[in-house]
This record gives structure tokens, C-alpha cells and sequence, in this order.
């Protein structure tokens, strides 16, 4: 299934969808996956595997972290070379001042913002897509 790739119908269908729960970042230095852990991305970097994962997985396992943040998945399937559809929603949450991770799917753009401020987030997105969706206002004449 191809994803979508017109930004208008990406920026109107995201769909904002907010994970139950509390995530964290946290890296392994020797890459090896600790036990019990379940991660929900993964990334392999030079100074050791990332994990982002439940907190509670992390307290488990005792790793460190020192950021809690809500997981947004964005439910519209954007295609993995659409253009701008990050960039507007970067734009969106700097503009309400909300700090954003991002990890890319194959199906679905996934974010990762401030824990306490997850709901206003799927708010600020919300906004965004209803936004999107209005036809253009009519040029007034100058």
C-alpha cells in the first residue's frame, strides 16, 4: 500500500492519536537488548542502541533516562518521501512552544513530546489538520 504524499490531505487526515502511557529514552552502551525490556523503536547509533520504551520497562531493566514523554502516532499512512508534512508539524508544536521527537514508521509518523504537555499537543495537531482542511480564505482586494 503506497502512502499518501500530498501534504493538504496529509495535514488534514493526521488523525492525532495519543498512546496511553509513559515513554522514555534511554541507550544501552554495548547494543545488547536488556531482558524484559520492549521497546518501541530502536536506534543504532555509534555509542550504543537507543531504546525508546515504557518507563515502567526502563525502571524494570534500571536504566537511566531523563525525559518522560507521550507517544502521538499520527494515523494518516504518509508515504516515507512526502514532503513537509514534519516540517508543518514541527512549525505547529514550536509555535506552542512543545518540544518534539520524531520517528518515522513504514505506516505512520510517530512523536514524542513533553509527557505533561501530550494532551495540549494532539490539541495544537488537531487544530492544525482543522486548519488544513478550511478552503483557502479569498484574496481581498488591495
Amino acid at each position: 500500500m503506497t502512502g499518501e504524499r500530498d501534504l493538504r490531505t496529509l495535514l488534514r487526515s493526521m488523525r492525532p492519536d495519543l498512546n496511553p502511557g509513559r515513554y522514555v529514552f534511554t541507550t544501552v552502551p554495548d547494543g545488547g537488548m536488556p531482558t524484559g525490556v520492549t521497546p518501541v523503536a530502536t536506534v543504532a547509533e555509534r555509542e550504543g542502541l537507543t531504546l525508546v520504551l515504557p518507563e515502567a520497562d526502563a525502571v524494570a531493566a534500571g536504566l537511566a533516562y531523563d525525559f518522560v514523554a507521550g507517544w502521538i502516532t499520527l494515523r494518516v499512512h504518509s508515504a516515507l518521501d512526502a514532503v513537509g508534512l514534519m516540517a508543518a508539524v514541527a512549525l505547529a508544536l514550536t509555535d506552542a512552544g512543545v518540544s518534539c521527537n520524531v520517528v518515522a514508521g513504514y505506516h505512520h509518523d510517530h512523536l514524542f513530546v513533553p509527557y505533561a504537555r501530550a494532551a495540549e499537543a494532539v490539541e495544537v495537531l488537531e487544530a492544525l489538520a482543522a486548519e488544513t482542511g478550511r478552503p483557502p480564505a479569498p484574496a481581498r482586494p488591495a
